[in-house]
């Protein structure tokens, strides 16, 4: 009897599973909210120097507001005074004859800047004044926190599949919880940067056990349904933050608010279980057997885990060495292994830049920044109803091959389309982040079923480092439209069609067994079943 066959029995898609989803689903909640949250803390408002170092005591205070900008304050190609500069000392003669700013003395601002609140009552930049010569520290907030996911990637890879899904998750809920309150509480920006880059480091945690915890519990038939909808939390909660931040309109209160479902997290999760897939290759017989009846009973199959002994539910999973630790060296060790570690990391880099080199790129909708956030949540849902039928009927490689070759195909037509056909360049950004998004979701379906038991989350976790490479370059590549301005769209196609022709080199999973150990991997031997061997004894 094979695993697969176990799970079949005991109930491979039941009310347990759908309560382990359900579970995992308040976590996740936070890994959008987070991951999109400098797009309302990090904005820089409208602003111009404070000017009340100019007060002389006499003329000036008597002057209106509107004039003393005028006299204050040089303005730019736009009309609106300018953010950075003011005049050395009050030009009146301005209130008579405003079109003469020529060689009139400026200087940087020196009593700080007032900043328009109508939209945000604060927000990292009012709070430290991140603008003009510090513009570029307020815009690195974000490279910093996905820097901390990437590490947590590696670490969390490592540790989930040393340490065990459930107990690293729980770590992953605690830290997520402590360093994104400690951020919200920072009291000078060194202390917020550090704060956010463990807060990305424990979100890492969640995204990657979490998504792997809900694949190892659900039997073949049901993997692509599950791997999607564990997915949709993302789109439903990137809709759903702008709705957040509309009313938490301070940035301590929202980065608060968008970190407080972890508490529930904490407090369900005692009712998660552990992987019996993770539990039994490594060794973890009993335990294993009391989470596979507790998954009978809730299912109403417990009839089936009373005759199973402990000597056969340790023969489901054929394990070489069950005291054998697997680290990241284990990826490149056999030959096989070693190929789907590269291809892989190819593949990941390839969606993640792309997904968010979209996201930079596209035209936007004219609109508040609350909709546009709204709209950029919702174009996703789409995608995902599209990968949820495609994927069982075509398969997981050519619907990763397809994803990726239809966006980078966006991003090259949007290259010819002209800037005042604003409408069309917008419908086509917006249908290439539908892609990108379908690739996203596959891939990690995709992933998890590609790596072997005893090294799924040091796999994952490899991967989900090289994307967060991926999602660090794609600013860098964006800049290169200063060389000039189609070479990002360029860069971009080209790193898309490569990844989708790297893909091609996967093997199929569609209908296939969960590989266990290494040598699942390196042997050629085929894993399918069918519904039949799938319910038989």
């Amino acid at each position: 009897m094979k695993f697969e066959n176990l799970l079949a029995e005991v109930g491979g898609f039941g009310r347990f599973q759908i309560r382990t989803f359900l579970l995992l689903m308040i976590p996740r909640m936070t890994l959008p909210f987070h991951f999109l949250l400098n797009n309302f803390i990090a904005v820089i408002p409208s602003h111009h120097c404070d000017i009340s170092s100019l007060d002389d005591g006499g003329v000036f205070r008597n002057l209106s507001w509107k004039d003393r900008l005028v006299v204050s304050i040089p303005v730019g190609q736009d009309g609106s005074p300018n953010s950075c500069q003011m005049f050395a000392e009050p030009q009146y003669h301005l209130l008579f004859n405003s079109s003469n700013l020529t060689d009139l003395p400026t200087v940087p601002c020196q009593s700080g800047w007032i900043y328009d609140n109508a939209t945000f009552k604060s927000t990292l930049a009012t709070e430290w004044d991140l603008v003009c010569d510090k513009r570029r520290v307020n815009r690195a907030t974000a490279t910093i926190f996905f820097m901390g996911v990437m590490v947590g990637a590696a670490v969390f890879g490592y540790l989930s599949d040393r340490f065990g899904r459930k107990r690293m998750l729980l770590f992953s809920y605690m830290s997520t919880t402590l360093f994104g309150f400690a951020s919200a509480f920072s009291y000078n920006f060194s202390m917020f940067a550090a704060m956010r880059f463990f807060t990305g480091f424990g979100l890492s945690g969640i995204s990657i056990i979490s998504t792997v915890l809900c694949i190892e519990w659900v039997d073949i038939k049901h993997r692509t349904a599950v791997g999607v909808l564990i997915s949709l939390d993302w789109s439903v909660c990137t809709a759903l933050l702008p709705a957040v931040a509309y009313f938490v309109k301070d940035w301590r209160y929202l980065t608060a608010t968008v970190t407080s479902p972890l508490f529930l997290a904490m407090i369900s999760w005692w009712w998660l279980p552990e992987s019996a897939r993770w539990l039994i290759s490594n060794g973890k017989v009993d335990t294993a057997h009391f989470y596979l009846s507790k998954c009978a009973k809730v299912n109403r199959r417990q009839e089936f885990m009373a005759d199973i002994k402990l000597e056969v539910l340790s023969k489901v999973i054929r394990v070489d060495n069950i005291k054998k630790k697997y680290s990241y060296v284990d990826l490149v060790k056999t030959p096989r292994l070693r190929r789907l570690a590269l291809l892989t990391g190819i593949v990941w880099f390839g969606v993640a830049s792309t997904y968010y080199g979209i996201s930079l790129n596209v035209i936007g909708f004219h609109v508040n920044i609350y909709l546009t956030q709204f709209i950029y949540g919702a174009i996703e849902v789409p995608a995902k109803a599209f990968i949820f039928f495609s994927l069982n009927k075509i398969g997981r490689r050519l619907n990763q091959i397809g994803t990726l070759i239809l966006t980078g195909l966006c991003i090259f037509c949007n290259m010819f389309i002209p800037q005042e056909k604003g409408l069309f360049r917008t419908g086509v950004g917006a249908l290439g982040k539908m892609f990108a998004e379908a690739a996203f979701t596959t891939i990690y379906l995709y992933t998890a079923e590609l790596y072997p038991t005893v090294m799924r989350q040091n796999g994952l976790g490899y991967c989900s480092f090289i994307a967060r490479l991926g999602v660090s370059v794609s600013p860098l590549i964006i800049l290169l439209e200063e060389v000039w301005v189609h070479l990002p769209s360029t860069v971009f196609s080209l790193v898309a069609f490569a990844a989708g022709l790297t893909a091609s080199f996967l093997p199929e999973t569609n209908n296939v067994r969960l590989p266990e150990t290494i040598d699942d991997v390196e042997q050629t031997r085929r894993r399918s079943i069918s519904t039949s061997d799938e319910k038989s004894p």
